[in-house]
């Protein structure tokens, strides 16, 4: 199964391909999917129809990190950080979609390469601030407010340190992230790639894993933390009692980005496309099992580590950068910018 799209600015085309019983899997799940893609600056639903995979999809600038409920989304884009809040009532449909997404309101972050979003108890977002190595919250008077720094970045400044990267929220809180290296000087995290990962806990502000290689995606699930150990291609759990990193399965590509529901985790891959992706162990675990990286979307039963289905994107699309599940969805659509319909799309409430 295949779905072909051209980029609104005439760019060549790329295409998505789905597994044989993708479809079919997609449809039994009681929700849809979103995932970004920075590259082509891309963020993606995918939902079924009476033909199958519905696919929409819209174009901001640097799509990165996503976080989602089934009444909103959070985006974070290039300089902005952006709330999408779905209008449309239970049992109401627009063009045949059950969920309407329109962007509703954003802030400007500036250019500070925002990756993971959390949304916290009060339903608002926390998002790492990658390039500033902290975590932190749109500003009603700021460009953000920083909620929480590494104990051992000595000074705010937009140097990339250490990679912060990934957040895992814990009862409506920041909790755990995952980071590069400890390193406090501009981009030093570029000379540990290969066993400098970490994950450390927010709260507590100790070490609860390292030695890991490129760590993305931390997540909290099931009474487990979850994450992708991206330069080994691994997905696994962390021993929070031992501190050690205990690998479920080994994924085809540069994971980063993942998402659950139900049984089943949804893991995010990109090919070794520059020099922070390559020469890593990842490489040497392809070739040992005469693999490519692939860029897309594996499914991964947390039962067995079984891959059971997967969505590939080819063409000139390299890299995915994260994975969302918009629960109870069957076929959710959102408006961008460049469309006649947000114009036209004005609802009120009150009296």
């Amino acid at each position: 199964m295949t779905s072909k799209n051209q980029s609104e600015t005439s760019g060549p085309a790329f295409s998505l391909r789905f597994s044989r019983n993708f479809g079919r899997w997609l449809a039994d799940l009681g929700a849809s999917l979103a995932f970004t893609t920075y590259q082509a600056g891309k963020l993606f639903m995918l939902g079924t129809s009476e033909s199958g995979v519905s696919v929409a999809e819209r174009t901001y600038a640097r799509c990165m990190g996503l976080a989602a409920r089934a009444d909103r989304l959070y985006l974070a884009s290039l300089y902005q950080l952006w709330r999408f809040n779905n209008v449309l009532e239970n049992g109401e449909s627009y063009e045949g979609y059950d969920r309407l997404y329109i962007p509703h309101l954003g802030w400007t972050t500036g250019d500070v390469d925002a990756h993971d979003i959390g949304i916290d108890g009060r339903g608002w977002p926390v998002f790492v601030n990658t390039l500033f190595s902290c975590l932190a919250r749109p500003s009603d008077k700021a460009n953000f407010d920083v909620v929480w720094t590494p104990p051992f970045i000595t000074r705010l400044a937009p140097e990339d340190r250490c990679h912060l990267n990934g957040l895992a929220m814990y009862e409506g809180d920041p909790r755990w992230v995952t980071m590069i290296s400890t390193s406090d000087v501009a981009e030093g995290w570029r000379d540990h790639r290969l066993d400098g990962g970490l994950v450390m806990d927010v709260c507590s502000n100790e070490v609860v894993c390292k030695g890991l290689s490129m760590p993305h995606s931390p997540r909290w699930y099931r009474g487990r933390l979850w994450l992708l150990n991206s330069g080994s291609g691994e997905f696994g759990h962390v021993d929070l009692q031992t501190g050690a990193f205990e690998p479920l399965c080994f994924v085809p590509g540069y994971a980063r980005g993942l998402a659950f529901h139900g049984r089943y985790a949804l893991v995010g891959l990109s090919k070794a496309r520059n020099q922070s992706f390559s020469g890593l162990p990842l490489d040497d675990a392809l070739e040992k099992r005469n693999a490519q990286a692939r860029c897309g979307i594996v499914v991964v039963d947390l039962e067995t580590g079984d891959l059971l289905h997967h969505l590939r994107i080819e063409g000139v699309v390299d890299e995915l950068f994260d994975v969302a599940v918009i629960p109870g969805a069957v076929r959710p659509m959102l408006l961008g910018f460049k469309t006649d319909e947000i114009k036209r799309m004005v609802r009120f409430g009150g009296g």
